[in-house]
């Protein structure tokens, strides 16, 4: 029979007479660890959340990786780059490669009614992948570039449609400023709300067949292509590969092509994030140390509640080490006690949150609509075992208080 852990249990269930502030030192000690935990995990979930959901709007506006020419033109007046059915062929065989899709966009100026708002057409094709922009639209229905013949329909935003005054079924004219000033009419087909006001206030979407007419370029020239991964944490390595083949083709211009990350497209946004993730590390690091400090003083208070009875175990011959453990069991239990329902409570609030998005953002300050919260089963352990391991460390340190109890005053102390 393991004597130490059965005292243990005794202290914590009350069982052994004595003083009585055993209960309410350990009931204020597991409500430190399980306040702790709830906090940490909807940190953990709200930052990891809040994170996941910037990258996949700036992503599926612009994907995750782009191919186009090499030069040092930052405009949407973009120099063409001629599609390759071999490269198209060669990327979509890399491991990770999701989709590779054309495109090409144009600045212009929209007129409607009395309004007008500087934006830039963003061309695409029937191949262009919608699942993003399906997920944030909000009235009408996303335009058909299928036919061969050139498409007038039109995908605006919310936000440019507000300061327009216009909505679905109303046509808008655009200038394009060039050698002469050209003028196309489109007709909306469809709203989006993305809440990311960079690109809501700038793009809208139309036929790839426009911009290749405007810019004066055959059905073989574009933009460039836009590459998607199943996994935003392969993109690097998914970049690199894609590098290989691009770097060393050349047009028939001699120009050469280049491919770039998300990251580097929005290098201001994505250290904004980084900055983001390292806000959650100080707010764990920092809970942990005060649940274990909250932790230290509890068990203090338990070693000198039962000075008398560490002074009579010794007496009759128990170790130092013995007497210890008892205490670091009687830790375990508050500690494992409190990870429970810390565990349990906080995964509740965050699928509470989840499923009912009670909890709403202003969409002008933090982008999003609602808290986002993005549960990891990898996170959760290795969060539990990081909390156990440094608070079951610290807590090595106060039971040395016992070896230092001396039994003859022990006995005595009241």
């Amino acid at each position: 029979m393991n004597i130490e852990l059965f005292i243990a249990r005794k202290i914590a269930s009350g069982g052994l007479v004595g003083k009585k502030l055993a209960g309410p030192v350990i009931k204020v000690a597991t409500l430190g660890i399980v306040l702790g935990m709830v906090v940490m995990i909807l940190s953990l979930s709200i930052g990891f959340g809040f994170k996941g959901e910037i990258r996949e709007k700036i992503s599926g506006f612009a994907s995750h990786i782009q191919i186009m020419s090499y030069d040092y033109n930052y405009s949407p007046e973009t120099n063409p780059i001629s599609t390759d059915k071999t490269l198209e062929t060669t990327v979509g065989l890399i491991d990770g490669v999701e989709y590779m899709q054309r495109f090409a966009t144009k600045p212009g100026i929209i007129k409607a009614k009395d309004a007008i708002q500087g934006v830039v057409l963003k061309g695409v094709g029937d191949e262009y992948n919608w699942d993003f922009v399906q997920s944030i639209l909000t009235e009408g229905r996303l335009p058909n570039y299928s036919d061969s013949i050139r498409s007038d329909e039109l995908l605006l935003s919310t936000e440019l449609a507000n300061m327009l005054n216009v909505k679905v079924g109303d046509k808008l004219r655009m200038y394009f400023i060039q050698n002469r000033t050209l003028m196309r009419r489109f007709d909306i087909v469809g709203l989006y709300n993305s809440h990311f006001p960079e690109y809501d206030k700038l793009y809208a979407f139309v036929d790839i067949k426009h911009i290749q007419k405007l810019n004066g370029w055959n059905e073989n020239q574009v933009s460039g292509y836009e590459i998607g991964v199943d996994q935003f944490d392969r993109m690097h390595q998914v970049n690199e590969e894609i590098y290989y083949l691009t770097s060393a083709m050349v047009e028939d211009d001699g120009s050469m092509l280049r491919n770039r990350t998300i990251e580097q497209l929005q290098p201001q946004i994505f250290g904004w994030l980084d900055i983001l993730d390292t806000n959650v590390y100080v707010i764990l690091i920092l809970i942990v140390l005060v649940a274990s400090f909250n932790m230290i003083s509890g068990l203090l208070i338990l070693i000198l509640e039962r000075t008398n009875m560490i002074g009579i175990m010794k007496a009759i011959g128990a170790e130092d080490w013995k007497l210890r453990k008892v205490f670091i069991y009687l830790s375990g239990f508050i500690i494992g006690r409190g990870l429970l329902w810390g565990n349990a409570i906080g995964i509740s609030l965050c699928l509470i949150q989840k499923y009912t998005q009670i909890f709403t953002l202003d969409p002008a300050n933090y982008y999003l609509s609602t808290v986002p919260i993005y549960l990891n089963p990898v996170h959760l352990v290795l969060l539990n075992l990081g909390v156990l391991l440094v608070t079951m460390t610290m807590m090595l340190g106060p039971t040395y208080l016992v070896s230092r109890i001396l039994p003859v005053k022990a006995i005595r102390f009241n």
